[in-house]
């Protein structure tokens, strides 16, 4: 009579009990500070007023009044196309550049690997406000100018952040220039996991190395760089420190730089001018359409870089 092997219940077989106690700290941790506050402010965007005067629930007003009361909308529809150019310039500039970058940073006959991916990395490690400032200083004509003179780049002297038409652009680079040292670990990380049997196979057809790029390197990467514009995307519409740090609040000059993060804040925090009363509701209002914004340019992002081809 055969003797059945006896089967060890911890061991394919978790049970409630058995997984619980290694998920409750990370699921405890998600609804205090992720679920619980998108809930509340969902709940938020339907009322007026604040907790020291007293809510008053007025239902979908806020969203109605923000798209078509003319002191809401022009700030709102201004800010968002603000923070689309924001996010557009990070895509094309930082992540493009971060794949350069990355390409250049794992050639086999590249010297000096470390330093250089020293010095992409070092602003990174900077804080906003630091960087915000000293590029505020640098793009200042009445500070940097007189240097710049020297060195017969007059053209070059001009009021970069007070003009309405490069200062978005400015703010945008600068941004750029401080974080693209976290797509270019991503990408130098993805490109280094290729396996050398490719290239091997690929020189022994004689292909270049544009032809390696473009058919092996760049369609084996594809999930990290749908990642990283998904992480760019997320990023930039919750942008605020790098406009305060150059700018101000209000998206000097004349709105030129409003983000929609500096907007949140204006409304539901500090109060928008002329009232200088802040309205959480309103505030509310604004998250909450940006998440399912998030939500509707996350989700076919991520089925498109993560699907199999």
């Amino acid at each position: 009579m055969a003797v059945r092997p006896r089967k060890n219940p911890s061991v394919g077989t978790g049970t409630l009990t058995t997984w619980l106690p290694y998920l409750a700290p990370a699921l405890i941790f998600y609804v205090i500070f992720m679920a619980w506050p998108l809930l509340n402010s969902l709940w938020l965007s339907f009322y007026t007023g604040s907790a020291g005067i007293g809510r008053r629930f007025v239902g979908f007003d806020n969203f109605i009044k923000l798209f078509t009361v003319p002191q809401y909308s022009i700030r709102y529809w201004g800010a968002f196309a603000h923070t689309f150019f924001f996010f557009f310039v990070h895509l094309l500039v930082q992540n493009g550049l971060g794949i350069v970058f990355a390409t250049l940073l794992t050639g086999k006959n590249l010297r000096g690997r470390e330093f250089y991916q020293t010095v992409i990395f070092v602003p990174v490690t900077l804080a906003v406000l630091v960087t915000g400032y000293l590029w505020k200083l640098l793009l200042n004509p009445v500070w940097s100018g007189p240097f710049l003179q020297r060195l017969h780049l007059d053209f070059l002297v001009r009021p970069w952040l007070g003009d309405r038409l490069t200062a978005l652009a400015c703010v945008s680079l600068v941004s750029c220039w401080q974080w693209i040292g976290i797509p270019v670990m991503m990408f130098v990380a993805a490109l280094r996991n290729i396996s050398d049997d490719y290239f091997e196979a690929a020189s022994i057809d004689g292909t270049n190395p544009l032809q390696v790029f473009w058919h092996i390197k760049l369609p084996l990467i594809k999930p990290v760089v749908g990642m990283v514009a998904i992480l760019t995307f997320v990023n930039n519409f919750n942008a605020f420190d790098v406009v305060f740090a150059m700018e101000n609040v209000n998206g000097a000059p004349n709105y030129a730089t409003d983000l929609i993060g500096t907007l949140f804040y204006r409304m539901g925090i500090a109060g928008q001018h002329p009232v200088g009363i802040p309205d959480p509701g309103m505030g509310a209002a604004i998250a909450t359409i940006t998440f399912f914004v998030l939500c509707l340019g996350v989700m076919p992002t991520l089925r498109a870089s993560q699907g199999r081809d």
